[in-house]
């Protein structure tokens, strides 16, 4: 018996008349990318010779990882590029390479006369960029290929493209039940560690709006281990924790707020925390803050501080002081969001009765429903700010 090449999803895509726009957006591990590289490559190498391509990620390096690695898997020497100088070849064509991650990226494009372009992602690129790229797209037959997964219904790329009928446009919709070549039990277990929206972008593959609690999957009994259950108040016969970190959330008006960390059985344990507001006492200084870290850090032996770097003045202070490493931290808010819920999903985070305004927290920090992009209502943040940026920098979703 034949062993199937492609699912049936993929099969109808590849098979398809195309457009001049070709959207494939839904799940995430759904096969969507792998078959529109697969056409993508098809539709260049029967272009005319004299027509030049464009492939577009939101970085350089996100479309190396996405799009050009299984590029070069699918059609082997027939494709080659450098990303220093953002060329690459494929069937003979010239293939620019560009990375579109703010409204100013159009201006890479401009005076680009192209056959075709692939876009990975579509809605992490700025909508003036997608704009300037159809202004390019002038070449007989050209063509667009770009992938995506939802966002809010009120992004341009649902309310521009799917729902505009008006447009030479075919929008292919994928399903992670539709890829045939997953093991059940990963599909099993990947749809167990997306909570509420972004399950149902990335796992039913369906545009919604971000409302309610934005930790929603964040459950007391399941999370919050009582004090004389925490690793430090066992009788282990090693050192309760493998490694120690600290991740600060820096304000002088607004809350500090502070997390000592420990890590035990590839489980990082919310120990204590420090968490001062100067709205509602006398602000403290750098100093009177730094003084409470070394209190809250004790005589454990911390990895790093990790730490916005917006917070200046005190990095400065602790670099001065030399007794912790500093790690600043990735602050990306939407997706260091959906990185937490996943590893709160999956049990890697668990957090001490004593981190009582970290719990707080959780029962009231919530979206922006009257938004129209995803946007979280600040104000009772801090300590899960400080959270996020442990699991944003460490890169906790990525470890099994």
């Amino acid at each position: 018996m034949q062993k199937q090449m492609w699912s049936d999803k993929q099969q109808d895509f590849l098979l398809a008349e195309d457009k001049r726009i070709n959207l494939l957006s839904g799940s995430v591990r759904s096969g969507k990318t792998w078959i529109s590289l697969m056409k993508w490559g098809l539709f260049v190498g029967g272009s005319p010779l004299s027509y030049e391509f464009l492939m577009v990620g939101k970085t350089l390096t996100t479309l190396k990882r996405n799009c050009l690695g299984p590029l070069q898997t699918i059609f082997g020497r027939h494709f080659k590029y450098t990303l220093s100088q953002k060329q690459g070849v494929l069937f003979g064509h010239k293939i620019y390479i560009e990375g579109a991650d703010n409204e100013s990226a159009e201006n890479k494009i401009r005076g680009m006369t192209l056959g075709g372009a692939y876009v990975d992602e579509l809605t992490l690129i700025p909508e003036g960029f997608y704009k300037m790229l159809l202004s390019r797209l002038s070449l007989p037959n050209a063509k667009l290929y770009a992938t995506t997964n939802p966002d809010n219904p009120n992004h341009y790329v649902k309310k521009e493209i799917i729902d505009n009928n008006t447009i030479d446009c075919a929008n292919w919709f994928f399903r992670i039940d539709d890829n045939i070549f997953l093991d059940p039990d990963y599909i099993s277990n990947i749809k167990k560690e997306f909570a509420g929206v972004f399950y149902d972008r990335f796992i039913l593959g369906n545009w919604v709006l971000a409302k309610g609690l934005v930790y929603n999957m964040f459950d007391r009994n399941k999370h919050v281990v009582d004090e004389k259950y925490m690793p430090h108040n066992k009788p282990y016969k090693t050192a309760p924790y493998d490694k120690y970190y600290i991740s600060i959330d820096y304000g002088t008006i607004n809350p500090c707020a502070f997390i000592l960390w420990g890590l035990r059985g590839g489980v990082y344990y919310a120990i204590d925390e420090y968490y001062y507001s100067g709205k509602k006492g006398k602000p403290r200084t750098d100093e009177e803050h730094y003084s409470e870290l070394e209190n809250l850090a004790a005589k454990n032996e911390i990895v790093c501080l990790i730490i916005d770097p917006s917070a200046a003045s005190f990095i400065t202070l602790i670099q001065r002081k030399r007794k912790f490493s500093v790690k600043l931290a990735d602050n990306t808010v939407i997706d260091g969001i959906r990185e937490t819920g996943t590893v709160i999903q999956r049990g890697i985070l668990k957090f001490s009765a004593k981190c009582e305004n970290l719990i707080k927290e959780f029962y009231s920090y919530s979206w922006n429903e009257k938004a129209e992009t995803d946007t979280v209502i600040k104000g009772n943040d801090h300590a899960l700010d400080a959270t996020r940026y442990l699991v944003k920098t460490l890169k906790l979703a990525n470890k099994n």
